[in-house]
């Protein structure tokens, strides 16, 4: 297993070279001079001119490649333009924020979603099946930002259940943090459900056809240990292979959902800095992200052999 790590983290190098080279020349490609948005209206050509040279904007292309590259292998992205914060520690903070909202909502959705599309197998084609498919069908159709606004609109303003946005970290006050992660949660969740119910439901549709389920059954195993026992294990590893997908893309883009209930996670940071022209702060984002949309379908490759018996890692 451990050879096996080895490799893809090998296989991993070209990735982030390719990935940091196309957001490099990109993100140089957006119309719009950084110097000129921080100088505002108060802009000069002289004044542009100083404060282009010292971002380094008045190297050429290449140059403030190699410059980027060499720090970036030192382990420093490099400052914010806009703020002048470290981009490294400024991203593992609104990572750190993002990661509160996405894991916990994946989590539940998984625990919610699997057995219901399981039963929604084993029901297939009754009156509580179609019910279990037309509601998650129904989830996936509605846009994550209108779900959000509409769980905004009926616990926030309506019932005033909960705290309409904003955003409180555990170290301040961690009663009051989870209040408000309440529901940028539930949005998560309820977003998620249809997805994973879907994915399940014919995992087991095509694992309960196969003739070990049929033997099962025939030496007259009750249906409980037929689904749990013998199906289970099989049926879950091309949705555990889902949530590694749906895992690495929130925690990538959850932009919309901390921007509908202004928390500032890493994709309202990544949104902000685009808008900003903040180069280090976008090349930073988008590098870190691919990373981790790597480092977490590897730990779901090496953990598949645990759900999917079939599978071996060497």
């Amino acid at each position: 297993m451990l050879r096996f790590a080895l490799g893809r983290l090998v296989m991993a190098v070209p990735t982030l070279v390719l990935v940091a080279v196309t957001v490099f020349v990109l993100i140089r490609l957006i119309p719009g001079d950084p110097a000129a948005l921080m100088l505002g209206d108060a802009s000069d050509a002289q004044g542009l001119a100083a404060l282009r040279e010292r971002l380094g904007l008045d190297r050429s292309i290449p140059e403030q490649f190699v410059i980027w590259v060499s720090l970036l292998l030192q382990g420093d992205l490099g400052k914010s333009i806009a703020t002048g914060h470290d981009v490294l520690s400024s991203i593992v903070d609104r990572f750190l924020v993002s990661v509160r909202i996405v894991v916990p909502a994946v989590i539940l959705a998984t625990l919610v979603a699997v057995p219901l599309g399981m039963f929604a197998a084993w029901k297939q084609n009754s009156l509580r099946d179609i019910t279990l498919v037309s509601c998650a069908t129904l989830l996936l159709s509605i846009p994550a930002f209108w779900m959000g606004m509409l769980i905004l609109l009926l616990f926030g303003l309506k019932l005033r259940w909960l705290p309409i946005v904003g955003y409180v970290d555990f170290s301040e006050d961690p009663k009051r943090a989870l209040v408000y992660l309440i529901l940028p949660v539930l949005t998560l969740f309820l977003h998620e459900i249809g997805v994973i119910l879907r994915m399940a439901r014919a995992s087991t549709l095509e694992v309960l056809g196969l003739d070990y389920i049929t033997h099962a059954r025939a030496k007259g195993l009750p249906e409980s240990a037929v689904m749990w026992k013998h199906a289970f294990r099989n049926a879950f590893g091309p949705t555990w292979t889902l949530l590694g997908l749906i895992l690495g893309n929130l925690l990538a883009g959850v932009a919309i959902i901390e921007t509908v209930f202004t928390i500032p996670g890493l994709g309202r940071f990544l949104v902000d800095a685009i808008f900003a022209r903040d180069y280090p702060v976008i090349q930073g984002c988008l590098l870190f992200i691919a990373s981790i949309y790597i480092l977490v379908n590897l730990v779901i490759d090496l953990l598949y052999p645990f759900f999917d018996p079939r599978i071996t890692v060497q």
